[in-house]
């Protein structure tokens, strides 16, 4: 069934092909790849403009993130404030798509760090159901947007 399936879409395009000729079926398959482009590029900026919007937060409320930062490290505050800034680049160099590889790594590799160094232990320690909980959300939410920022980074080039 999947040979006939596969062989009638050949088929398929190579009729469109013919019909319309080569330079209409290029078009369009070329039209495909723009869309497909926008649609990458604005999901790039939205993650952006996100980044920057959670980078000021840090500035503006950093007494209301130190109570994430582990007690094992000295300078919450500081370290409160360059997690704000590391953000806040990673989202303009985003939206400016200028250095996105070195951002979408930089970024992927803080969030995969938050997970181990704040969720997971926060999911071990939870007192209770809810906490517990929202440690777990909280590691599919910085581990899903670890695995887009690594892929944002590898395919920095094909988003020109």
């Amino acid at each position: 069934m999947e040979v006939v399936k596969s062989l009638t879409a050949k088929r398929l395009q190579i009729l469109l092909f013919e019909q319309v000729g080569q330079k209409e079926y290029l078009n369009s398959t070329k039209t495909s790849h723009m869309t497909q482009h926008s649609i990458s590029r604005i999901a790039v900026i939205i993650l952006g403009v996100i980044m920057i919007l959670f980078g000021i937060y840090h500035f503006m409320r950093p007494d209301n993130l130190i109570v994430f930062v582990p007690d094992f490290l000295p300078g919450k505050k500081l370290l409160v404030y360059i997690v704000g800034l590391a953000f806040i680049l990673t989202g303009f160099a985003f939206i400016a798509h200028k250095f996105v590889q070195a951002a979408g790594y930089v970024l992927a590799a803080l969030l995969v760090i938050f997970v181990l160094s704040i969720h997971v232990p926060n999911y071990i320690g939870a007192a209770d159901a809810d906490m517990k909980t929202m440690a777990f959300v909280n590691i599919l939410k910085d581990t899903a947007l670890a695995a887009f920022a690594m892929y944002i980074g590898s395919e920095a080039r094909n988003l020109d």
